[in-house]
This record gives structure tokens, sequence and C-alpha cells, in this order.
């Protein structure tokens, strides 16, 4: 009957290895997904909120310019008109710019995969010591 404590041989030890390097990968894997999944729902919630406010936005705006031109039609409804069309026109410019720069920045996408990554190679470049 062999020895339950005797050392393993170099094969076993390879098979264990490798099955831990298996596992290390499934769950940074794992990981990735869970991030992937977290930034798609983030993205879509923000779109949703996003159509929903344009909607209403625009729904004011066009109530908000007929009760101007309303209030002022008997003397200065050109005024009004054109006063609106360029506040509305100079506002879309500001909003497109600030689109434009959130846009450019950086996304963080797979930014904590990414690091547990960097710590699994520092950690197989400097594997730790054991004393005893």
């Amino acid at each position: 009957m062999p020895d339950q404590n005797a050392p393993r041989g170099l094969f076993d030890q390879l098979q264990g290895s490798l099955g831990s390097v298996l596992e290390l990968i499934r769950v940074r894997l794992a990981l990735l997904g869970t991030e992937l999944a977290l930034e798609k729902q983030r993205v879509g919630l923000g779109l949703l909120w996003a159509a929903s406010a344009f909607m209403l936005l625009t729904v004011a705006a066009v109530l908000l310019c007929g009760f101007v031109i309303l209030l002022l039609w008997d003397g200065y409804r050109l005024a009004a008109v054109g006063t609106l069309a360029v506040s509305f026109a100079a506002a879309g410019i500001v909003l497109a710019r600030v689109a434009r720069r959130r846009l450019a920045q950086e996304s963080n996408l797979f930014g904590v995969s990414l690091a547990e990554l960097d710590r699994d190679r520092a950690a197989v470049k400097n594997p730790p010591t054991h004393d005893a």
C-alpha cells in the first residue's frame, strides 16, 4: 500500500501546477465577464435616463417657446423668436462640446482585471519565500 505522506512525483506536481494556473485563468475570465456586464448595465441605464431627459426637455423647450411667443405676440414676436433661436443654438453648441470632451476621456474598462493580472505577473516573477 503506498504511503499517503510520500513525496509526489514531478508529473503530479506539474499536473497540480497546471490545475492551479487553469483555475487562475478561469477566475480572471469570470472577473472580466463581470466587469463587462457591469459596464453594459451602466451604459444602458445612462442611455435610458438620457433619452428620457432629452424627451422631457424637448417638450419643455417647445412649450416655453410657444409661451414666450404668445406672450409677446403683439409687439415683439420676431424678436422673441430670434432670441429663442439664438439661445437654443448656443446651448446646443455648448452641450456638443461637453459631449465631445466627455467622449474623448479614457475609459477604465477592465481596470480591475488588468490590475489583478499585473499582480499575478509580479507574483510569478518574484515568488514569496517561505521560511520555516
